[in-house]
Parts: C-alpha cells; sequence; structure tokens
C-alpha cells in the first residue's frame, strides 16, 4: 500500500459534512476500543454513527484509512502542542511552559483512552484479553523509553541498540502468545 492509499477518499470542506466526518471518526475510535483492530468493521462503524455505510465510503475505503486518519489525527494533536510550547521557548518562564505541555499531553492520555498503546497491540496479540494486553503495552512503552535513553548515551552505538530494541520487542510477544494447543 502506499501512503496514498491511506487517505481519506475527501475531506469535507461545509460544516455539515465536516460534523459526519467527525461523527464517523469518533464512533470509528470508541468501535476500536470496545472490539479490537480484527473486529472493527466499516460497517459497524457506520450503523453506530447512525449513517448509510455509503456515507462512510465517501470519505474512507477501508477501515485501514480510518486507522490512519485516527494516527494522523493524534500526531497533529501532538505536533500543535509541542509547536505552541516551541514558539514559547527560550523564556524565563519556560518551566510553566512545560508543565502546561505535559499536562496537555498527559490530558490526552488520561482522558481519550484510544490513545493508550494498548489497541495498537490487538492486531499482534489477538489471542491476549484485553486486560493483559494493557500491561503488556506498558511495559513496552517503559522498555522502548529506556533503550533509547540508553542507546543515546556516551559511547553507545544507536542504531545497534535499536537493533536489539526491536529483537528484544519481537521477542517478549513471540513469548507472550497464548500456547495454541
Amino acid at each position: 500500500m502506499t501512503a496514498e492509499i491511506l487517505e481519506p477518499r475527501r475531506r469535507p470542506t461545509q460544516e455539515r459534512s465536516r460534523a459526519k466526518f467527525e461523527l464517523l471518526l469518533r464512533t470509528a475510535r470508541d468501535l476500536l476500543l470496545d472490539v479490537g483492530f480484527e473486529s472493527f468493521t466499516c460497517e459497524e462503524v457506520s450503523q453506530r454513527a447512525g449513517l448509510p455505510t455509503g456515507t462512510l465510503y465517501q470519505y474512507f475505503a477501508n477501515k485501514y484509512v480510518i486507522v490512519c486518519e485516527l494516527d494522523r489525527q493524534d500526531a497533529v494533536a501532538v505536533h500543535e502542542e509541542l509547536t505552541r510550547f516551541s514558539e514559547m521557548i527560550p523564556s524565563l518562564d519556560w518551566l510553566r511552559f512545560l508543565d502546561r505541555m505535559i499536562d496537555h499531553m498527559a490530558g490526552l492520555w488520561s482522558d481519550d483512552p484510544s490513545r493508550r498503546a494498548a489497541r495498537f497491540l490487538a492486531p499482534l496479540a489477538p489471542g491476549t484479553p484485553r486486560e493483559r494486553r494493557q500491561i503488556m503495552a506498558e511495559v513496552l512503552v517503559h522498555v522502548t523509553y529506556s533503550m533509547l535513553n540508553f542507546s543515546v548515551r556516551d559511547g553507545q552505538s544507536h542504531a545497534e541498540a535499536v537493533i536489539e530494541l526491536k529483537r528484544l520487542l519481537a521477542s517478549y510477544l513471540l513469548a507472550s502468545e497464548p500456547d495454541p494447543r
């Protein structure tokens, strides 16, 4: 798939169309939390949103496009907050700005559970209960942060540390799969 394929077919310009577009995305975010990626369907999104499936397909070719758009929205929100923060620096009051930025990011994390890493584990660990995926996501995030901090220490090879991180995370996910017996 190319990046263009993972873009919405069109972005609405009129207010009524924008409202439908956003309703579909909010509904999709909630549905992803409820059923995970594997069980997520465009038909269920449109049904829960109370809109015809054809309306959804006017904007999104498939569920991958919807998920990519949700991720794009998340990335844009983080980028906008970082941009606002960077425009306030340098300042003698930088600690207050940093505080505000961290509060904003923490709010995104706690107020919208769909932004948490556990949802991305659903396709990687489909047979794993949601509660366990949450713990696994936390382990993955903390290990990743630790390894990336390690990778930039004096004398470390960043590229080699990243390779080892990938091996570590892949091994962890493979070892956590339920026994097929």
